[in-house]
């Protein structure tokens, strides 16, 4: 059967919103926070026409949505195309493939992504179902994050300073702080359920900078997926999930009939200023209209608690059924060790403010700090524009030292646009080493284009003789946006064969704009089906933006 093709406009807007006891104006899609679900099956391709009724340029990104062969349609700003301007539009081809679940869009253009952003909602191929019993009813849960302040300004202050950013105010279950918070006591979101039916909840982490965990109180929540593929099935508590990964849960309204809240609180296992909100919802059941005194909240595990952090992210695994097989590289024909870390960059004359040595915060990979380009770097390597970007993205870190102990090397990174290259079919092996530069913490780390395998997962040194004895190769989590442990690693692996130009960044929006990121170039195959789409006929240009 032929698969759907469907057109779809967005207007990208200032509109006026009111939350703890303040109204704003705030960038959103279609007047709406979160913005507009977008609901397709397996193989489905959308136009979405974007149009930009905003102040400024802005670009919508697809997480998870790999665009065979078309990073035309990606959308990180200075990566695969520049900003639309203000006033104008721009059409993007959005091609689903072998995703099924729930992923995401959001804007990927500074930090215009707080407030615009909503969900995908991928079904199973038309004759196809669900791998376990479809559910009594669906709902989305987005999470987000309230800033009293102009998010823009909270962005250009730090940058103008070089120090670390103001934390937001709330964080925000569908569009709600939730009861804990002034002025939201009749505001917080409810999920209506009826008693002994299951739901299937898909939950997304659009928060800019930090990791969740969630829950409801005394049910139990059953992961069935994550980023767009099926897991087996694993009843907890809780989840962790963290910056841009989706998860898709099944709760089942097996308590007495009464009122439930949902939670949300934040992991972080840093030493820099976080938002220590939680946000609520509440999972009423339909027939009860009293609510209890207190109203019962889920136990979370406290802020710092790193063995629940890190215990929940080894714990999933691949369906890796004959209906959802999976196909894991084991021929490695290309490795690559990624130092990830906190630095510092010079200013000139040390006239940054924002930190005591009047240097600027940054970030790197192997010790090089992305910097973006004035014109994007897809335009560049399409049309052989020189002086864009190089292609020397150092594949290990340029010195070697004890990662995860007592530093003794410089927190000072290099910068610029390095990007790495990939011959199509080589299959890959990218090992992510945090280290204890800087400020050491979890990272979510992200690869546009892809879906990859996490294979390993462990603290400490990588040790590249004892940890790939370990690596699980039946059935590792596919994914697109992974938790790096604090002072650990973990190990991808992943097949280039998608061609095109595609980033990779940490998924907290403070380490993004610091440079902790890089762009992987995978050549074209030598045959049409393998080689990187042609340009449309329109892109938004790089001198209006």
């Amino acid at each position: 059967m032929e698969n759907k093709r469907s057109i779809k406009t967005d207007i990208v807007k200032e509109s006026n919103f009111t939350r703890l006891c303040s109204t704003k104006s705030i960038l959103t899609v279609n007047d709406s926070f979160p913005g507009p679900e977008i609901r397709v099956h397996k193989g489905d391709t959308v136009f979405v026409n974007v149009h930009n009724q905003g102040t400024y340029g802005i670009t919508i990104h697809w997480h998870g949505v790999k665009m065979p062969r078309n990073p035309w349609s990606d959308g990180p700003e200075y990566v695969t195309q520049c900003p639309i301007p203000a006033g104008t539009n721009f059409t993007q081809e959005i091609n689903f493939s072998t995703e099924e679940g729930t992923l995401w869009w959001h804007a990927h253009s500074d930090w215009s992504r707080a407030t615009v952003h909503g969900a995908i909602i991928i079904y199973p191929a038309v004759g196809t179902t669900y791998p376990y019993p479809k559910p009594y009813g669906e709902q989305t849960i987005v999470l987000a994050s309230w800033y009293k302040a102009d998010v823009m300004e909270v962005l250009e202050e730090a940058v103008a300073s070089g120090a670390e950013f103001n934390t937001s105010d709330a964080f925000t279950i569908n569009g709600q702080p939730g009861a804990l918070f002034d002025c939201s006591t009749g505001t917080t979101f409810r999920l209506p359920v009826k008693s002994g039916e299951t739901y299937l909840l898909r939950i997304v982490n659009a928060i800019l900078n930090e990791e969740m965990f969630f829950g409801i109180a005394n049910h139990t929540i059953t992961v069935v997926g994550t980023d767009g593929f099926y897991t087996k099935q694993l009843p907890l508590d809780f989840i962790l999930i963290t910056p841009g990964q989706t998860m898709d849960v099944l709760v089942t309204a097996n308590q007495p009939a009464s009122y439930y809240y949902m939670a949300a609180s934040p992991f972080s296992d840093a030493e820099n200023d976080f938002d220590n909100g939680t946000t609520t919802a509440i999972l009423q059941y339909i027939g009860n209209e009293s609510a209890p005194s207190p109203i019962p909240r889920p136990i979370l595990p406290s802020y710092n608690d790193t063995d629940a952090a890190f215990n929940f992210s080894r714990s999933l695994r691949s369906l890796a059924s004959a209906d959802h097989p999976i196909s894991v590289p084991k021929n490695i024909t290309k490795r690559i060790f990624m130092a990830v870390s906190v630095n510092l960059v010079f200013c000139p004359n040390d006239s940054c403010s924002g930190t005591p040595d009047g240097d600027r915060m940054a970030a790197s990979m192997n010790n090089q700090s992305f910097e973006f380009p004035s014109i994007d770097i897809l335009q560049a390597y399409s049309s052989n524009i020189s002086d864009v970007f190089t292609t020397d993205f150092p594949l290990e870190p340029p010195i070697f030292f004890n990662f995860t102990g007592d530093v003794n090397v410089t927190v000072y990174a290099g910068q610029g646009t390095k990007v790495m290259t990939l011959d199509y079919g080589e299959e890959v092996e990218l090992v992510y080493q945090g280290t204890n530069v800087g400020n050491a913490q979890n990272h979510p780390m992200h690869l546009h284009g892809y879906s990859f395998f996490l294979v390993g997962t462990g603290t400490g040194n990588f040790n590249n003789q004892t940890d790939p004895l370990f690596y699980n190769l039946i059935d590792p989590p596919e994914a697109n946006t992974i938790q790096l442990p604090r002072n650990g690693w973990s190990a991808i692996r992943f097949v280039a064969d998608n061609p095109g130009v595609w980033f990779l960044h940490c998924h907290f929006e403070r380490h993004t704009t610091w440079g902790m990121a890089a762009v992987i170039i995978v050549k074209d195959g030598g045959t049409t089906n393998t080689s990187m789409r042609p340009p449309p006929a329109y892109m938004p240009p790089c001198s209006n933006s």
